[in-house]
């Protein structure tokens, strides 16, 4: 059995699929469409159920890609029930798309959410008499805890297996008799859901009207000239449908929506609001936000204190056991007589490489669990809401904000995710801009960076690169529109959910989603990667092994080829120029590999002085110390923030830009700023006298 979860954004839809599913759920992508799918199993019945997520919608009318897909998979998969999830404390406006819903010929029951927060302000909503008036089954509960969603799912296991023919609040209004007739010619014949389709006839839909045949277009346009609408109205029946539903909706919730005397009263959420949304505070206050954020997961003290921030002591944990992991598997090698370039291989290709991006885990998976939290507790639509503002000087909405939100988590579902932006030019400025956020992917080499040199300011320098990105995302933005891509924002409408403390569940889900991509990844793409890199840094052109870190290796002569166009930025210099070369070349295929490429790459050894007593982790900081100068580390951290980011991002962005032209013009602008900002950077720095 297949049930559908329907509902506005923010409605709590996506917390009651997660308490729903569990660690079942699998997310995609809808066929044909960058939306996200997502799917799971409720194993607590009788047999197990398939729990469908449609996208947060307002309606079923397509204008929008989400509602597109909802509409289809409502109307044209016919799952066994609709679970319409509503927010109790926004009754009158979550009804609307219960209207809709309650037209198809599906069976539907409604999960009136957020009951607790209903309750805590003194509101009273008789559910039973919603229920006898919708004519459908009603179920307060509390997706956040818990509450209610049992007996919710044992009901609507029973109501999937009754039948159900789809009737529409609209036939008291005055478009009613109109709607009756329409109805009965759908029904005639033989179209499924036929009072759905009537009122989007009445609307004028273009995907119903265009599979009408003549005959029957005719016949609808004379039952439309004989409906009577009020003057002000001038046969516009899409706005007349929605005024009757509004109209049903507020006269249905006289007797049965009763709100403390106190509730015009600003709640809990309003009050907060008015610090953390102020024209002037609330940006600032988000970027206090974020620097709190970096500072307990890089900084080597916690606001002055000398111990380390619970980042940096769970690396340094990691460092210890990958430590522990390679001084076993050497024991192990020599134990049983391996040849050299075995024990090289597999100790500083294969170990060495993972290792060093595997010890920057703890740190990644300790950002994502500050950002969940700001996600959960409701303040990530804030700070989309403060975007909206700054974007749109930008040519931007606050829609866009959502897919550049997502690419600090991954550029590719980010890339993906522009696809519900209306405007063609809007979408294509977000995909040229989406790099310049730093994906969880770059993660790594910030870490290793900072750790190696700047340790006693690791959480300024992340978060300057995170500004960086940000304020050259801006500039980049401004050129383009007045250049490349001109064009008038699109409307941004958002619902702005209740504060409510996340649940430590979803926040650990999300987690294990990040820890198992992250795992995966290592242990697949950087495995197999490195020990190419190892081998084609310890072998020459006729096939023979060189020394360690020879300039006579394939991969020295390859990269030192192209390293003179990496001198000016200040990093490719020396004689080792071609590894940084290199590292940033390997990065194209993930970024990760920059990490790995340079735990093969840097031996730690540093001028000649082997490091044996220092782990792997610790070496490498130690090797990147004596070849980056400050200056010259920022503006290689630059440059692979700005520049091309992997190639599955690159993929996702030339499906989304849908032109060669517009793909070659988008790698080209990603080099060029790269380039340049890493090279004001760098030599702006030297003038200014800092190395």
């Amino acid at each position: 059995m297949r049930f559908a979860l329907a509902g506005n954004p923010n409605s709590g839809k996506t917390t009651l699929f997660n308490a729903l599913t569990g660690s079942t759920a699998k997310v995609g992508n809808w066929p044909g469409v960058t939306v996200d799918r997502k799917e799971g199993l409720y194993k607590k019945l009788d047999q197990p159920v398939s729990i469908i997520d449609l996208p947060g919608i307002y309606s079923l009318s397509p204008y929008t890609p989400e509602e597109v897909v909802a509409r289809n998979y409502v109307v044209d998969e016919n799952p066994d029930l609709i679970i319409n999830i509503i927010d109790g404390t926004n009754l009158e406006r979550n009804l609307y798309l219960t209207t809709q819903l309650l037209e198809t010929d599906r069976p539907i029951l409604l999960a009136l959410n957020m009951i607790d927060l209903v309750r805590r302000d003194g509101t009273k909503i008789d559910a039973e008499a919603l229920a006898n008036k919708l004519g459908v089954a009603v179920f307060p509960i509390s997706a956040l805890t818990g509450d209610g969603i049992p007996e919710m799912m044992k009901a609507a296991y029973e109501l999937a297996q009754k039948p159900r023919q789809g009737v529409s609040v609209l036939t008291g209004a005055s478009i009613g008799e109109g709607l009756v007739k329409i109805e009965a010619m759908l029904r005639a014949n033989s179209i499924e859901h036929p009072v759905f389709h009537a009122v989007k006839v009445m609307e004028g839909d273009k995907l119903e009207i265009a599979h009408l045949s003549p005959d029957i277009k005719e016949k609808i346009e004379q039952v439309k000239t004989s409906v009577p609408l009020r003057e002000e109205l001038e046969g516009d029946f899409e706005a007349a449908i929605a005024d009757a539903r509004y109209s049903y909706i507020t006269d249905s919730l006289k007797d049965i929506l009763v709100r403390n005397k106190n509730s015009m009263d600003l709640t809990a959420s309003d009050k907060i609001d008015k610090i953390l949304t102020d024209k002037w505070l609330g940006i600032p206050i988000f970027l206090l936000f974020m620097y709190l954020v970096f500072h307990l997961t890089f900084s080597e003290s916690i606001f002055g204190i000398e111990i380390p921030s619970p980042g940096v002591w769970l690396q340094g944990l990691t460092e210890d056991l990958v430590g522990a992991v390679s001084d076993a598997v050497s024991g192990f090698l020599e134990a049983n007589g391996a040849a050299e370039w075995t024990k090289g291989l597999v100790i500083d290709g294969v170990i060495g490489g993972v290792g060093a991006v595997i010890s920057f885990l703890p740190q990644i998976l300790m950002l994502f669990l500050f950002l969940s939290i700001m996600e959960d507790s409701g303040y990530m639509a804030r700070a989309a809401f403060l975007m909206d503002r700054l974007l749109r000087r930008f040519g931007l909405s606050g829609k866009a904000f959502m897919p550049l939100l997502m690419g600090f988590g991954c550029s590719v579902p980010a890339m993906m995710g522009t696809r519900t932006l209306v405007s063609e030019q809007e979408r294509r400025l977000t995909v040229m801009l989406m790099p310049f956020f730093s994906c969880g992917a770059k993660l790594p080499i910030w870490a290793m960076f900072s750790a190696a040199i700047f340790p006693h300011n690791s959480d300024m320098v992340v978060f300057f690169i995170y500004v960086i990105g940000i304020v050259t995302a801006a500039i980049a933005a401004i050129i383009l529109q007045k250049t490349l891509l001109k064009g008038e924002a699109a409307p941004f409408i958002m619902e702005l959910p209740p504060y409510h403390t996340p649940q430590l569940k979803n926040l650990m889900l999300h987690l294990w989603e990040k820890l198992k991509g992250f795992v995966i990844r290592a242990t697949t793409i950087i495995a197999g990667s490195t020990v190419v890199i190892w081998l084609l840094s310890n072998f020459d052109f006729a096939f023979e092994m060189v020394e360690q870190n020879s300039a006579e290796s394939i991969l020295a002569v390859l990269g030192a080829m192209i390293t003179p166009l990496f001198t000016p930025l200040g990093f490719a210099n020396g004689e080792f120029a071609w590894k940084a070369v290199v590292a940033i070349l390997t990065g194209l295929l993930a970024k990760e590999m920059v990490v790995s490429t340079m735990g093969v790459l840097y031996n730690p050894d540093v001028e000649g002085d082997a490091l044996e007593d220092e782990e792997a982790g610790t070496a490498l900081a130690a090797t990147l110390a004596t070849v980056f100068t400050p200056l010259a580390a920022i503006s290689f951290m630059v440059f692979n923030l700005l520049s091309v980011p992997c190639m599955a991002a690159v993929a996702s962005a030339s499906g989304e830009m849908r032109s060669l032209k517009w793909m070659f013009t988008t790698i080209c602008f990603w080099m060029g700023t790269a380039w340049i900002v890493s090279f004001l950077i760098y030599n702006g720095g030297a003038l200014l006298g800092f190395k």
